[in-house]
């Protein structure tokens, strides 16, 4: 009986119920060890009447199993993986040791899982109980997390108990925190245990057991013991445990130990007893302790501290023995776990053991058990006798935790292993490592410098990932808008690609990433770029078919930063595609990121703001702080020409402390340009003003030289309409001769448009003429909007009317159409001050949305079914379904074809 929990118990079994009635739960049960988790969860499955049940107990001894804490989870559902889609089947069956197969990507198996239980959930409400969570091998438990986050409309309720400590997996879910219980409920709990206890024990027990449920029983269960103990609670526990220990024959004592080290196996525990020449016998005295019980093929320890008290009780060499003992009865086939065994067992170097450690790792890593690979590379290395195994391991090692996600112990594992690494190749491929996971987690410096010194230590025969390095450091430094850094390694650059030995040792791929790269720099600088960007664009588009397989985010840069077609386009939504389609999450923030910006600069803004919202999400869950900043910013200045203040000004603000925090320099540029820009259309014009100038001198201070990155069009409209005169400004004659030299469409609209904005009045038509035919060779109908809508306005002061109301009507259909709502307003308001008055209409394609509304409709919209839509967003048939219906209510229509009439041109 559960005592003092009758609120847990009423929050689980409304989460029962609602499983039962077909809706999604998710609850963390935290607590402190012995706070009454398992109790609490016990019940929950007493109670789970009506519900599939799928449970699983997280254990010290598997942890670095890969996927050993979901292979006994889903062992119910495993004929079911084949039905899965095939990439799905292939990632979670690999994971799972059910075929043979090439590494999957972390994000592939967790969607697999999230198909898996959604998929069993419909046939039959489903309830996944973890305990011990905390104690789960870190595949697992990033898998089981995945589908938690995602649970919306499914008839399946997951429950997970942790520690408080020990929850990193599993933040952001909603939780259940134990507390200890007070004082009158422990004595209650107390008098329960043992009712002959006097007054004075009880309320002695009380004290020391502080609240916890476990202590306090064991307590009640030796009160002999209370004289001899301090207060103090996890010294109390582990007392009173020793003290059940000690009273306990040797055989008994044996058992507990074998079982300490051996783990949960019962026929293991036997076999190893049997070595031992333990009897039989004392298997059942250990049983009779209290401290451990069996089922049919299972042993476990009442609690996960009973297992310490033990294994901590041996003396070290005992434990080593016992390690050593399991290893040898270990059936054949289960090297992994033989080999963790050994390791325990070995004190100094051991060239066997780290050898089979190595095994583990390969195998872990084929599986995509990159965590638990990285943890068997380090041991290994802990048990090499030569110096430059220790750095071979280390390396792999760190690469293992880079792979995994775990940024921060990569960098720690790989800075260890250049203590003992010599040679060129290995020193370098640590540093590029190195730079690689602080570029994705948001130590932009620290990825420049290792980055840099991994390209120029790659050696000559490392020519190929030496180019690809340095295209890596330009970006970095595009995201640091550092372009004196970018012009240094794109000259390094130029050199190598202009040496065709060096390109022909490099193949053709790395060479079409550094021109690419090179490209990049010579825009950031202020140059077009364009010359690079072709011959990169070109050496991609020459690659066999297989190459394309492994796209990577350059392919699609050269076309996107070119913008002469709509190639750059459908290479990124094949990319995009492709990613889905494999499960690689981790590489769609990126990608995403650009055809975001793409649409957003175009006349898709609903896409875009799809696009940045489905990226937001993804780089949170992968700990991408680089492509977080970077999206939550293109959110900003997209809701900021949406006219839509608040999301504005709360995707700029998180933003901005990422940027600041890491040093993200463009995102921080786009938050000021959106704001400043939001400040303007609402008509704070001097609040406008200040911002752009700021903006615009940081930015020249910064050496930043592409016009495309500055708001000094809008700075001189902001000027002019604050009554100064802005021509002899310096800002403004360096853009407009940095718009001519960079000579690309978009560039050159905007500077007609500053020059038509300080031209004489006799001279209006002929520079807006201008402005307007560059503006009719982009793809930028907002840009072309701003245009129309400063000419109409500049012909209303002039008394033409007539002439004004065209431009001025050109402008608010396109605002309209957009959704540019409070440049709608502008225009509206202008249009009055000529005479003639609209009836005002709906802004853009859709109302409000949310981000992943928005996704959900436009791939509908697009034909795509509930069960693609749902594989292509990571989330199950029922929660797209869920998602729709909130989307019909809010449009008002009731099928796929009004939908896709609505979303058209979105």
């Amino acid at each position: 009986m559960l005592v003092g929990r009758r609120q847990a118990q009423r929050d689980l079994e409304a989460l029962l119920a609602g499983a039962r009635l077909g809706q999604s739960g998710v609850v963390v049960v935290r607590g402190e060890a012995g706070i009454g988790k398992s109790a609490l969860l016990d019940d929950a499955v007493d109670r789970s009447s009506g519900l599939r049940l799928l449970r699983v107990t997280g254990s010290e001894a598997e942890r670095e199993l890969p996927f050993a804490g979901l292979a006994t989870l889903l062992r119910p559902l495993l004929d079911r993986v084949d039905t899965l889609p095939a990439p799905q089947a292939e990632a979670l069956g690999v994971a799972l040791a059910l075929r043979e197969g090439r590494s999957a990507d972390r994000f592939a198996i967790a969607a697999g899982l999230l198909t898996l239980l959604t998929g069993a959930s419909e046939e039959r409400p489903t309830a996944v109980v973890v305990d011990d969570a905390h104690l789960l091998d870190r595949p697992s438990a990033e898998a089981l997390a995945f589908v938690a986050r995602r649970l919306v409309a499914d008839a399946l309720l997951v429950v997970l108990a942790v520690r408080p400590d020990e929850t990193a997996s599993y933040d952001g879910l909603p939780t259940l925190d134990l507390a200890r219980l007070d004082p009158e409920v422990a004595r209650e709990l107390v008098r329960a245990a043992d009712a002959a206890l006097t007054e004075e024990q009880v309320a002695r027990i009380v004290e020391l057991g502080a609240g916890n449920p476990l202590v306090l029983r064991t307590l009640a269960g030796q009160p002999e013991s209370l004289g001899d103990l301090a207060p103090g609670l996890a010294q109390v526990a582990a007392t009173a445990f020793g003290m059940r220990l000690e009273r306990l024959d040797a055989g008994a004592l044996e058992v507990l130990r074998v079982a300490a080290v051996a783990g949960e196996d019962l026929a293991i525990v036997g076999r190893a007893c049997v070595a031992l020449g333990v009897s039989p016998d004392d298997l059942g005295a250990a049983e009779d302790s209290g401290l451990l019980v069996t089922d049919a093929d299972r042993l476990a320890f009442l609690h996960p501290l009973a297992r310490t008290a033990v294994y901590a009780g041996m003396p070290a060499g005992t434990r080593r023995e016992l390690h050593a003992l399991v290893a040898d009865v270990l059936p054949p086939g289960d090297e992994d776990r033989r080999a963790w065994h050994l390791s325990a067992a070995t004190l100094g170097p051991d060239a066997s053991v780290a050898a089979a450690l190595d095994a583990v790792a390969a195998r872990a890593t084929a599986r995509g058990a990159h965590a638990v690979a990285s943890s068997a590379s380090e041991r290994a290395a802990q048990l090499s006798p030569a110096p430059e195994d220790v750095g071979r391991r280390l390396l792999t090692a760190g690469e293992s935790a880079w792979l995994s996600g775990e940024d921060e112990r990569a960098a720690a594992v790989l800075d260890e292993a250049l203590r003992h690494l010599v040679a060129p190749g290995p020193r370098a491929r640590v540093r590029a490592v190195t730079g690689l996971a602080a570029a994705r987690s948001g130590r932009l410096g620290e990825a420049y410098t290792q980055l840099l010194r991994a390209a120029d230590r790659a050696g000559p025969d490392a020519v190929g990932e030496a180019l690809a390095l340095y295209a890596e450091v330009v970006e970095v430094c595009c995201y640091l808008l550092d372009v004196p850094a970018a012009a240094v390694v794109a000259q390094r650059l130029e050199r190598m690609l202009a040496d065709p030995e060096v390109c022909a040792r490099a193949g053709t791929r790395a060479e079409a990433i550094a021109s690419v790269a090179v490209g990049m720099a010579r825009t950031l600088e202020g140059d077009a770029g364009v010359e690079h960007l072709r011959r990169g664009v070109a050496l991609f588009a020459g690659l066999p078919l297989a190459d394309h397989r492994s796209r990577s985010a350059w392919e699609v840069l050269g076309p996107l930063y070119l913008r002469e077609s709509g190639a750059g386009r459908e290479l990124v939504d094949r990319a995009v595609t492709e990613r889905r389609e494999a499960g690689a999450i981790g590489e769609l923030p990126h990608l995403l990121f650009h055809l975001a910006r793409d649409d957003a600069t175009g006349e898709r803004w609903t896409r875009g703001e799809a696009g940045y919202g489905e990226a937001i999400v993804l780089a949170r869950e992968a700990g991408q702080a680089t492509e977080l900043a970077a999206n939550l910013a293109g959110l900003c200045w997209l809701h900021a020409r949406q006219g839509r203040a608040d999301d504005c000004r709360a995707a700029g603000a998180e933003a901005r402390t990422v940027a600041d925090e890491h040093d993200v320099h463009l995102a921080a540029a786009w938050v000021d340009f959106g704001l400043a820009e939001l400040a303007l259309s609402l008509g704070e014009v001097a609040d406008a003003a200040a911002g752009f100038h700021s903006l615009a001198t940081w930015l020249a201070d910064r050496d930043v030289g592409d016009p495309d990155l500055s708001p000094v069009p809008e700075l001189v409209e902001t000027r002019l309409r604050l009554g100064d005169d802005p021509r002899d400004d310096p800002l403004v004659s360096s853009y407009l001769t940095r718009a001519e030299r960079k000579g690309r469409p978009w560039s050159l609209a905007r500077a007609a448009r500053v020059r038509a904005m300080l031209c004489p009045d006799e001279e209006v038509d002929a520079a807006f003429g201008a402005a307007l035919a560059e503006h009719l060779r982009t793809p930028d109908r907002f840009e072309t909007a701003r245009t129309r809508l400063l000419y109409g306005e500049r012909l209303r002061r002039l008394r033409r009317r007539a002439d004004a109301r065209e431009h001025l009507r050109a402008a608010l259909d396109d605002f309209d159409r957009l959704g540019a709502r409070s440049w709608s307003d502008v225009a509206t308001a202008e249009l009055d001050a000529t005479g003639l008055t609209l009836r005002r209409r709906e802004t853009g394609p859709v109302v409000e949305l949310t981000a992943r509304e928005l996704q959900i409709a436009l791939l509908l919209a697009e034909g795509q079914t509930t069960r693609q839509a749902a594989a292509a967003l990571f989330l199950s048939p029922k929660t797209v379904e869920y998602h729709l219906r909130h989307v019909y209510t809010k449009l008002g229509i009731g099928s796929r074809a009004e939908l896709a009439e609505r979303m058209a041109g979105g």
